[in-house]
């Protein structure tokens, strides 16, 4: 399920503020069409957290339609540092055409144990509709998972993966790699170490750069499923300016200030507290997909 290279999409927004359905129809289908394996709503990058309930179904019912129209594959972001909340929210995803996952991200703020983090996707797991995509992210989170916890979940039913977005190749990532039973992927979420990773023994990655050079990333991700490291290798050194650019004011500004200079989506206004993206930083990252040659 988890296979090759996954966008977590941008929730585009038309002039007036609305969600722009008819955006996220474009998005996904030349994001498609490049290449990538599915589409991941209401992850990081779309916004969720700034989107009010009605807005999160537009999204999915939007993205569901248009994967469903192509066989392609659709995985939700569905949680938050609240059990029950995170329960019925997935439970939401119930008859939706398309979605073949959950993704459920480690409880932020209120810092549970590893413990409490188990227990929290073990009851998700219990009641989705769906195979869980774990989503462990440190960084925003305040909380990890190390390798003991996550092969304890991998063996879990209704666990598919996980979603590693950590900001090293550490020792637990490894150690995940190694001992990950059939049947449960490890996809890269740090988007500079995605090609280490697919060397490793990842199967994939949801990857926010990927909106950019999409072609390029499916490609680099497809060498690395194949073995073929020294052509990943190149394409991976060309792609990581892209990745540095993008990321240097908060996801998703700059992705959506390069997209709207692109003429691919309206406007390339982001929901406060973030803030639109400076025109340096917009200005850095189109050179450095200038250079990467897309």
């Amino acid at each position: 399920m988890l296979f090759r290279s996954w966008i977590p999409l941008i929730t585009p927004f038309a002039s007036d503020g609305t969600v722009d359905t008819a955006a996220i129809e474009r998005l996904c289908t030349e994001y498609l069409d490049a290449g990538s394996a599915g589409i991941v709503a209401l992850g990081t990058t779309g916004e969720s957290s700034a989107l009010d309930e009605a807005e999160r179904r537009l999204v999915i019912e939007t993205v569901s339609a248009v994967c469903a129209a192509r066989g392609a594959r659709v995985i939700v972001g569905t949680g938050s540092n609240n059990t029950a909340r995170t329960v019925a929210t997935t439970e939401g995803l119930a008859g939706i055409p398309a979605v073949v996952g959950a993704l459920v991200v480690v409880p932020y703020y209120v810092r549970p144990s590893e413990a409490g983090i188990v227990a929290h996707f073990a009851a998700v797991a219990a009641a989705s509709p769906v195979p869980l995509v774990l989503y462990n992210i440190p960084a925003r989170t305040g909380r990890g998972l190390g390798a003991t916890s996550l092969l304890e979940l991998a063996a879990m039913p209704n666990i598919a993966g996980v979603k590693q977005a950590v900001a090293a190749l550490d020792a637990d990532t490894l150690e995940l790699l190694a001992g990950a039973p059939t049947g449960f992927g490890v996809l890269g979420g740090e988007d500079a170490l995605l090609f280490p990773l697919m060397c490793m023994g990842a199967v994939g990655a949801i990857s926010a750069a990927a909106h950019l050079c999409t072609e390029q990333f499916v490609k680099m991700i497809d060498h690395g499923l194949a073995g073929e490291v020294e052509a990943g290798r190149l394409i991976a050194g060309s792609l990581l300016p892209v990745v540095r650019s993008a990321f240097a004011e908060p996801n998703p500004a700059v992705f959506k200030a390069v997209l709207h200079a692109q003429g691919r989506i309206a406007t390339p206004e982001v929901r406060m507290p973030l803030v639109a993206a400076s025109a340096a930083a917009r200005d850095a990252c189109l050179a450095a997909v200038a250079r990467a040659g897309a």
